[in-house]
């Protein structure tokens, strides 16, 4: 199965024909993806507590896989996806621009890039100037000198 969570697809037959949306679900088993805001189906909700009410809610169902078609992020064109191998590993490639799907390999040296640490937290101390040196080393006001 080409397609993977967090693609953006296009269906391409059947009633939502036309209509993009991101994967949100997949099962690659059955040969099915759920896509966000394609294939609505009402469901009834039972109510579970006394404080509940029972209603119809609107949820995403899948679709068979065969229906839909990768979206390339770089060219914005449906898709077949296309294999090559970046860095030693296997990655899919847009047929028409040469992108990379696959996020992780899509930016260049993504293998070589050093994870940033966290900046380590350092207390910030009030710098002491030569004035309240000066005061505290004076004598004491009533005037005897230790």
């Amino acid at each position: 199965m080409n397609v993977k969570l967090n693609d953006t697809v296009l269906v391409i037959t059947g009633k939502y024909a036309g209509k993009q949306g991101k994967v949100i679900a997949t099962s690659p088993k059955s040969g099915k993806v759920t896509v966000e805001g394609v294939n609505i189906h009402k469901k009834a909700q039972k109510a579970r507590r006394a404080n509940e009410v029972s209603q119809l809610v609107d949820r995403e169902a899948p679709v068979d896989v065969s229906n839909v078609m990768v979206v390339c992020s770089a060219c914005d064109k449906a898709i077949r996806v296309k294999h090559g191998i970046v860095d030693g590993k296997k990655v899919r490639v847009c047929p028409k621009c040469g992108a990379t799907l696959d996020k992780a390999y899509a930016g260049k040296g993504a293998k070589t890039a050093v994870k940033e640490e966290p900046k380590k937290r350092v207390r910030k101390r009030a710098k002491k100037t030569d004035e309240t040196v000066e005061t505290t080393a004076e004598t004491p006001a009533d005037g005897t000198a230790e």
